[in-house]
């Protein structure tokens, strides 16, 4: 029987892990199609995350001292997983009880399988279906194909959002950066160089997000910022023009937050940056007047 390796990390998770875990407790298929492997890696909770882990029986790893992100977390399941395909999973997670056993439906056409997802404003209770329309349940992508896309940072390519993904355990030698301790650009690319994938064409688990997420602080940007342009320096001789379209990207997302919270000398300096197309031009001259106007019109950065 095949078996998927799934790995959650959690912190401070007590109003929503119960939901993360009975959603992968019930996957259609289990211990008849698949059996799972579940590793679930605590980042040193100081609520009930815990307990709510051992009243599930969930024989459950610590990290030795709060890492700050998922990535130290997800590493130390990387290392103990055995299974044939890994899952990562995050704490607020919720899967379609037949994600498992849709994604294996085409496990055989490429060893990187990813999925459509539902993206959930926990504010606004808003939902966004993040699903490629195709005739067919699947799309193929060849060698590099999505590798090439990612690094240059396309919104119009495969999703590769970290809990749509299923693997090969071939890979589970790829490891997840440590000095910044979250996100994923730079364990994706390297997943997806060289490699063919899949995506299917269904939302196959949910995402929550809220207005005080993680990613509208200043500190995150900053350190997503030096991450990305860290990352993308490796590929740099190889893939020079995908390099250089990243870096403009890069710069355009910096800025493009400054001109949300108002810090408009900051936004000058990065759109700068980040090449000179007319939607920049006309960003760089509203930063100076009319800067309220764009943002109530339009999702300037989200």
């Amino acid at each position: 029987m095949i078996k998927i390796s799934v790995i959650l990390t959690a912190y401070n998770s007590e109003k929503h892990i119960q939901r993360t875990l009975d959603s992968i407790f019930n996957q259609e298929g289990v211990n008849t199609l698949f059996s799972i492997e579940f590793i679930v890696v605590d980042d040193c909770s100081t609520d009930n995350t815990v307990k709510i882990l051992k009243e599930n029986n969930i024989d459950y790893k610590s990290t030795s001292k709060n890492s700050g992100g998922p990535n130290a977390g997800r590493n130390i399941g990387l290392n103990l997983a055995t299974g044939d395909f890994i899952c990562i999973a995050d704490h607020d997670d919720e899967w379609a009880l037949h994600r498992i056993k849709s994604l294996l439906t085409v496990s055989d056409i490429a060893p990187i399988i990813t999925s459509g997802f539902t993206l959930v404003d926990t504010v606004s209770g808003k939902r966004i279906e993040k699903v490629r329309k195709t005739n067919q349940s699947f799309t193929f992508f060849n060698n590099n194909e999505t590798f090439l896309k990612k690094l240059a940072k396309s919104q119009n390519c495969q999703q590769t959002y970290i809990g749509s993904l299923m693997y090969s355990a071939k890979f589970k030698h790829i490891k997840f950066e440590e000095e910044y301790g979250m996100g994923d650009y730079d364990f994706g690319l390297e997943l997806l160089e060289n490699n063919c994938s899949v995506e299917y064409s269904d939302s196959l688990y949910t995402r929550y997000v809220s207005g005080d997420n993680l990613s509208f602080a200043e500190s995150y940007r900053i350190n997503d910022y030096n991450k990305h342009l860290k990352t993308i320096e490796k590929y740099k001789q190889k893939y020079p023009k995908e390099v250089k379209t990243a870096q403009y990207k890069i710069n355009g997302s910096l800025a493009r937050y400054y001109y949300f919270v108002g810090k408009m000398n900051l936004a000058r300096t990065y759109f700068l940056k980040s090449g000179f197309s007319f939607k920049t031009i006309l960003y760089f001259i509203t930063t100076f007047v009319g800067s309220k106007y764009v943002k109530n019109k339009f999702n300037v950065f989200g």
